[in-house]
């Protein structure tokens, strides 16, 4: 079983009704258990046309699957909620981006890993390092409470919103 850290967002609807029920759709495959999950965080998008705030966090997921059969798992769980792939950084009712797969760097035409922009990005190195402070970016070196570090907060609209169910 591989462990791999997802991003997941939405700001279209009801954010936490969105993310909650793309969390009950991987759960509900039965190669694909969602073991953890930091809080999440209101952020203002990056790029694109004026939209509402993300709700973002992390999930910490086992599977049995391959990193490429693992993503089209994953679009299949964002086209089942509704997501229509249009221009980038455009409005969306869910997003999960594959952010770290074991140890695995890949670069392929669909997808790489780790997640290129992760280490710039606040919302995914303060959720990652809430529940794996001390994974390590493979080809950076560095662990996620150290990237963090070096990451503003300037994007975040409210730095912490914990869930409850």
């Amino acid at each position: 079983m591989a462990t791999v850290f997802l991003s997941i967002g939405s700001n279209v609807g009801d954010k936490l009704n969105n993310v909650e029920e793309a969390e009950r759709f991987l759960n509900a495959d039965e190669d694909v258990q969602v073991v953890q999950r930091s809080e999440f965080y209101l952020t203002k998008p990056i790029g694109g046309p004026p939209q509402e705030d993300y709700l973002n966090g992390v999930l910490k997921v086992r599977t049995s699957v391959l990193p490429s059969q693992f993503l089209e798992k994953l679009k299949t769980v964002e086209k089942s909620m509704g997501r229509v792939r249009r221009e980038r950084n455009c409005p969306r009712i869910i997003d999960i981006d594959i952010l770290l797969f074991d140890e695995i760097v890949l670069k392929s035409e669909k997808l790489t890993i780790p997640h290129p922009r992760m280490h710039e990005r606040y919302f995914v190195l303060k959720g990652l390092a809430e529940i794996a402070p001390n994974i390590t970016h493979p080809i950076i070196g560095k662990t996620a409470i150290e990237l963090l570090s070096n990451v503003g907060a300037d994007r975040c609209v409210r730095p912490s919103l914990r869930l409850t169910s």
